[in-house]
């Protein structure tokens, strides 16, 4: 009886390999050899690395980046192969000081006009905010995709952005699947409910493990800033990663952001790490709009009594020693938790219910906070400049 074939074991050497048969027209040699191949990982058959272009060209090298991928991918005993434009330049960057001018000013965020070395602007976009949380597992997620449709039910139009690399969720939560398509120089958000969304999770298996590093995971967050089409947004809506790593820093720093929602649940470690979300922003000069109490209470389905199971009233008490807006508390309520585990959330489906109703009345204050930052009259569509 004769055993069935071993498969094969991909190394670093085969992906290096395979690149070097993929050549950059404008360089005139490989990839490997011009140099521009950078932070190749490969983990269980899975592979990802980045290929450093200039920046002018970088809707231009899609073609390239498709190459490599596919290169790559023919590699036996390879499962998944992701692949990112990584453009630098080489201009010395800004000192940190005049890095954070643009937010120094009242509440404008980056104003009109201003141009800032390593600052990524979004034709269009006139106003950004980022949903986040010091930690996982206090529904940020939810909050973000909720509010996003809550703003759009009151007129505005919203794109949400997946910013969550290692756990992106807002594809389950939107109810999209399937990859993005692109018109060879801008990749075309998918929309449901009347959002744009642009997410990780449209390029990968939802199973599939994330092993990039934080070079390689900003280089991801710009490009899913600057080379997707989000068209003419009143606000795009960011969901954070939780916590207030590298990734963070780099949207907070690299994205004129209008302004930023923290996400808390009331127990009181829980809270620790919100602090630390809001002294993050404060130090980058990215206004604070308030804070959300996630899990407020549990409403019995029975009898309609409140449980407060996490404690009462922590963020709100926090907001109010920080100086920042309460702007409301989210009852934990099955409902809620369903619609957006089945990819249908409640403020889509049942705007006018009563589970929908506190991600409504956040998002007025939001949207109050956001025409107060830009000012009553937003910004004309700026010029994008990626440069660091």
């Amino acid at each position: 009886m004769t055993s069935s074939p071993q498969k094969p074991t991909p190394t670093k050497e085969d992906i290096l390999t395979a690149l070097s048969r993929v050549t950059d027209k404008d360089l005139g040699k490989d990839v490997v050899s011009a140099g521009i191949i950078q932070g190749v990982v490969l983990r269980e058959g899975h592979a990802g690395f980045s290929i450093e272009v200039d920046p002018a060209k970088g809707a231009e090298k899609e073609p390239l980046r498709k190459a490599c991928e596919e290169a790559v991918r023919a590699i036996p005993g390879i499962l998944s192969v992701t692949a990112v434009l990584t453009a630098h330049s080489d201009k010395p960057s800004a000192p940190q000081q005049s890095a954070h001018a643009g937010h120094s000013h009242g509440r404008q965020g980056n104003p009109q006009g201003e141009q800032q070395t390593g600052r990524l602007e979004i034709p269009g976009v006139k106003a950004i905010i980022a949903v986040a949380s010091g930690k996982g597992g206090v529904g940020k997620s939810t909050v973000a995709v909720n509010l996003a449709l809550a703003l759009s039910h009151l007129g505005r139009k919203v794109g949400l952005l997946d910013a969550d690399i290692y756990g992106p969720s807002i594809p389950r939560m939107m109810g999209l699947k399937g990859k993005p398509e692109s018109n060879g120089k801008k990749i075309q958000p998918k929309e449901n409910y009347g959002i744009k969304t642009m997410s990780i999770g449209y390029m990968v298996e939802e199973d599939t493990p994330m092993i990039w590093r934080g070079p390689m995971v900003q280089s991801a967050l710009m490009q899913m800033m600057s080379d997707v089409n989000w068209g003419e947004l009143d606000v795009l809506v960011i969901d954070m990663p939780p916590g207030t790593g590298d990734a963070q820093l780099t949207i907070a720093q690299r994205i004129p952001l209008t302004g930023s929602v923290i996400v808390s649940t009331p127990q009181e470690i829980a809270l620790i790490d919100a602090r630390k979300g809001v002294a993050m922003f404060e130090k980058t000069h990215v206004p604070v709009f308030g804070i959300v109490e996630n899990m407020a209470y549990f409403v019995s389905p029975d009898s309609g009594e409140r449980s407060y199971i996490f404690g009462q009233g922590g963020a709100r008490k926090m907001a109010e020693t920080l100086g920042c807006d309460f702007l409301g508390e989210v009852p934990l309520h099955m409902t809620i938790r369903e619609t957006s585990d089945g990819g249908a959330p409640i403020t889509a489906t049942a705007p006018d219910s009563e589970e929908a109703k506190p991600f409504i009345e956040i998002a007025r204050k939001v949207a109050g906070h956001i025409d107060e930052a830009l000012g009553g009259g937003g910004r004309k569509a700026p010029r994008i400049s990626v440069e660091g």
